[in-house]
């Protein structure tokens, strides 16, 4: 993709699950089946993508054991630490490739998730020099992000391709008629992918190769359209699943 983009001038490229590989899934799945609760397509709406607060009350809310929400929250960190020991996090297959293939395509990339900017030096702190200042945005305040990612750019929507592993913000990137590619987790478990179809979500992949030029002009030619979401039904309503 040499040409210019017509309409998309920045790519926001969600972190865990996209650029890191997917060390939620399975430690969610974990926490809530070891304390005897049952892991659903529902737990994970009410979970993934959301601040640590919500996200913490909502695994409280999902296991038999009497627990607050920050106590569910500080024993997931506690959890974590001990299997990030066993299973580290580690950058997807393509993920560089993929940051180099933006840049050709004339997009920036701005990295961004719900973990603090220390996550992203730690583990992609190598590549900073890829992304575009700030490089990393914390929106763990504001989930999914979408708008404020746009706003702080000073950009319209439309203006930024959304990358992320979770249904959620693809619920949210069709209600504001942004561009979005889903990037579903592998987890056995996961239903990512089928929360992705049912929100409509017409470009998804499961590697990250497949976001090569070509789709890059679609999303392109798209968003100069205004089609990004034509065509696509529109998803059940949620409780949760706002933007």
């Amino acid at each position: 993709m040499s040409d210019l983009p017509r309409r998309l001038r920045l790519a926001a490229v969600n972190i865990d699950g996209v650029l890191l590989n997917d060390t939620f899934s399975p430690l969610i799945h974990q926490f809530v089946t070891r304390r005897g609760g049952s892991y659903s397509a529902d737990v994970e709406r009410r979970v993934f993508s959301q601040r640590q607060a919500v996200a913490g009350q909502a695994m409280a809310d999902s296991v038999p054991e009497e627990l607050t929400g920050q106590q569910a929250l500080d024993a997931y960190f506690e959890e974590r630490a001990v299997y990030l020991a066993d299973h580290p996090v580690e950058i997807m297959d393509g993920a560089i490739a993929l940051l180099g293939r933006l840049r050709e395509a004339g997009l920036p990339a701005v990295c961004y998730g719900g973990l603090e900017k220390s996550h992203f030096d730690e583990h992609l702190g190598a590549y900073a020099a890829l992304f575009t200042g700030p490089r990393y945005i914390c929106t763990n305040e504001v989930r999914p992000g979408l708008k404020e990612i746009t706003e702080h750019f000073g950009l319209e929507h439309g203006e930024v391709l959304f990358i992320d592993d979770v249904a959620r913000v693809a619920e949210a990137a069709r209600a504001l008629d942004v561009p979005f590619i889903g990037h579903p987790s592998t987890f056995e478990h996961s239903h990512q992918a089928e929360l992705m179809r049912e929100a409509g979500a017409r470009h998804v992949v499961g590697s990250l190769n497949e976001i090569d030029g070509a789709l890059l002009r679609t999303l392109d030619a798209e968003a100069a359209a205004g089609t990004v979401w034509a065509g696509s039904e529109a998803p059940k309503s949620r409780a949760g699943a706002g933007v």
